[in-house]
């Protein structure tokens, strides 16, 4: 029985819409790469690569390591892609904030992770009126390190009292956050397929599921009696 859900939030519960993308190109300008420069098209694939991922440590290997440029970057980043919020570009994965409280109605505890910092995570709940939604929200830097690390799931699991790793279930659009479930022992480590990765990035991942919407854990977790319409 499934008494945990880790919820990814960008592409799985919260629509990306190239946001990330937008907010990356003027983040690394910044920095002094630009949009036409050399160097652009393969920091943008490796972007695309590795969403999921801690945001620093991603500028931290684009920037070789040089903490005080990758730092500057990711301060730039959260504060484009915070306008972009501010500016009403912010939207849920439809039936995602339904899910999640039919998830809760069915005593399943429900915890919100991110590579986000914070502060822009509670500007994306805050923009979506999703303040209390969920029994807990998580970034990397409150659980230790972030995705592919299993962190977030196993503080979650701590924070809410699950006994049993085997009791939770994670969904994520991307194979960092299958590599996270599977590394923290979840039973059901499900990849959605409305963000950046296809079937076959969560297949060759080692998901345990692929699923078109967060929606369609409702069919996994809950009990078969449960009216799911």
């Amino acid at each position: 029985m499934i008494k945990l859900v880790v919820l990814d939030m960008a592409g799985t519960t919260v629509a990306d819409d190239g946001l990330v993308e937008r907010a990356f190109t003027q983040a690394i300008g910044e920095v002094g790469v630009a949009e036409d420069g050399a160097a652009f098209p393969g920091m943008l694939d490796y972007v695309r690569r590795t969403m999921g991922e801690s945001k620093i440590t991603v500028f931290r290997h684009l920037l070789d390591g040089d903490e005080d440029r990758a730092q500057q970057a990711n301060q730039a980043f959260e504060r484009a892609y915070a306008e972009r919020v501010a500016d009403g570009d912010c939207r849920e994965i439809d039936g995602a904030a339904a899910a999640i409280r039919r998830l809760r109605d069915n005593d399943i505890k429900v915890a919100l992770t991110t590579g986000f910092s914070e502060t822009t995570q509670r500007q994306i709940i805050d923009a979506l009126g999703w303040g209390g939604l969920t029994d807990l929200t998580l970034t990397p830097a409150q659980a230790g390190r972030g995705r592919p690390y299993p962190d977030m799931v196993l503080t979650a699991l701590l924070r809410l009292g699950i006994d049993d790793v085997r009791e939770v279930a994670t969904v994520g659009d991307t194979a960092y956050d299958v590599r996270s479930g599977l590394r923290a022992g979840a039973s059901i480590v499900a990849g959605v397929l409305t963000g950046a990765h296809d079937r076959a990035a969560f297949t060759e991942a080692g998901a345990t599921h692929v699923l078109e919407s967060v929606r369609d854990l409702l069919g996994l977790v809950l009990p078969a009696k449960e009216d799911l319409s």
